[in-house]
């Protein structure tokens, strides 16, 4: 566990350093584009456009409305943050080891800065998500405090899978193809277009295994569902937070044993 506290400690410690360096990312990465930081809005309404049409007008034979669409883009958005999150995470350092080899510079803040990055897209888009839940009538304001939860939670999780698969990414190259392969798997295996309750038992099974449909469940519930005070019950807490510190304790022990010889496995 001392591991553990060390690397929360990093976080903290540079928790400035990590708000700069993600806000020059973000300036940096479209500062050749012509339409700038609105492509992190554009991009994933292209992609709602096209789910929606494939899975709403097209696989769901005409299940159209502002319904239906708030059910796949309270989905899709934490989603892609989810996946984005954890795809550039995993290469975090691998992409920085030059100057976390040369410089005083704590390699796990990297996947802060990077989980930064993809949480700024997150808000955009759930101001998206807020609007069109607040034009299809919502009242569950209260429930939009849940998403503070969201983030810990979310947070918690992709930060203790990036410790791990950052490592190992740069120790076995192909960790980062299996991921992908698994995050690709993984859209359809989280109920992001189809719905639990109407779902094959098998599909039922998995997601309630799935700790990302998890934290969909969460997003969903603070905007437009806002049945439950918060969702899933006192067994659905408990193992997604069994997972999450198992992954947290696995991910700080392996960062630590290979951090100063990383640059040996190139």
């Amino acid at each position: 566990m001392k591991e553990v506290w060390m690397i929360l400690k990093e976080q903290i410690d540079n928790f400035h350093m990590i708000r700069k360096l993600a806000l020059y990312n973000m300036k940096t990465e479209y500062s050749n584009h012509y339409l700038g930081m609105f492509w992190n809005i554009l991009q994933p309404l292209l992609q709602v456009v096209i789910y929606y049409v494939v899975f709403g007008m097209g696989l769901r034979h005409g299940s159209t409305g502002l319904t239906y669409l708030l059910h796949l883009v309270s989905g899709l958005f934490p989603w892609l943050f989810i996946s984005q999150s954890l795809n550039s995470g995993a290469n975090a350092i691998y992409a920085q080891l030059g100057l976390v080899t040369k410089m005083k510079f704590p390699s796990s803040v990297l996947l802060s800065i990077s989980f930064t990055n993809t949480f700024i897209n997150l808000l955009y888009t759930t101001v998206i998500v807020v609007l069109m839940s607040l034009a299809n009538g919502y009242r569950g304001y209260m429930h939009f405090f849940e998403f503070l939860y969201f983030i810990v939670a979310a947070f918690s999780i992709i930060f203790a899978i990036n410790l791990l698969m950052s490592t190992l990414v740069i120790l076995v190259r192909d960790t980062r193809l299996i991921l992908q392969n698994i995050l690709r798997m993984g859209f359809f295996l989280t109920p992001i277009f189809w719905e639990v309750s109407t779902a094959s038992p098998i599909l039922q099974k998995i997601a309630s295994l799935n700790p990302f449909a998890y934290l969909v469940g969460i997003y969903r519930n603070a905007f437009i569902e806002g049945n439950e005070a918060i969702y899933g019950n006192i067994g659905d807490h408990l193992y997604f937070w069994s997972i999450t510190l198992l992954l947290m304790f696995i991910g700080s022990h392996i960062h630590y044993r290979f951090k100063n010889r990383l640059v040996d496995y190139l």
